[in-house]
């Protein structure tokens, strides 16, 4: 079947289907860090960890066989344990 012939759009997936999707986005994009170090250092664990996450709710479902929904709110919580602490780049580099 060809994709660009029949494209399936985001409005048309069932909602738990959209809710991971949208978690996933959520757990990956997160703000670039400041110009310290230590912003730098905080960004690069975070996207790691948040990565993890992601990856392991994705093998959840697709190896395991867990609900599409509930693995959505499952990655949901634990981005929320898991903040942005680090100061986030501004068009002053992220100056405090």
């Amino acid at each position: 079947m060809n994709q660009r012939a029949n494209p399936q759009r985001v409005d048309s997936l069932p909602e738990p289907v959209v809710a991971l999707l949208r978690a996933v986005h959520d757990a990956l994009d997160i703000p670039l860090p400041g110009l310290t170090d230590a912003d730098e250092r905080a960004y690069a664990r975070l996207l790691e960890l948040r990565a993890m996450h992601a990856r392991v709710t994705m093998a959840c479902i697709l190896q395991d066989g867990h609900g599409v929904g509930q693995s959505a709110s499952f990655l949901r919580d634990r981005l929320e344990r898991e903040p942005v602490t680090y100061t986030p780049w501004t068009g002053d580099g992220g100056a405090r």
